[in-house]
């Protein structure tokens, strides 16, 4: 029996949102975790601040994939 793998076409159709949603996610986990900071000490603290930094980083490279592709919307995806 023989199978086609044929791949999805490109739907970026609502990437724009998805990576909206991405963000306001990431952003809502950053201000629980400076929440949890005053119950925590030590390591712990440590980790979870530069946990948030990783998240600071991600939100601006999503930010950045945002701009391209509303561009890339405003183009007709070409």
């Amino acid at each position: 029996m023989a199978y086609e793998n044929k791949p999805k076409p490109d739907d970026r159709s609502d990437n724009v949102e998805k990576l909206n949603t991405m963000v306001e996610n990431t952003i809502e986990n950053m201000n629980d975790a400076e929440e949890t900071l005053q119950f925590t000490d030590g390591e712990e603290r440590a980790r979870i601040a530069a946990k948030n930094e990783r998240r600071k980083e991600s939100i601006a490279a999503m930010k950045s994939e945002i701009q391209d592709e509303t561009q890339a919307r405003q183009n007709g995806y070409q």
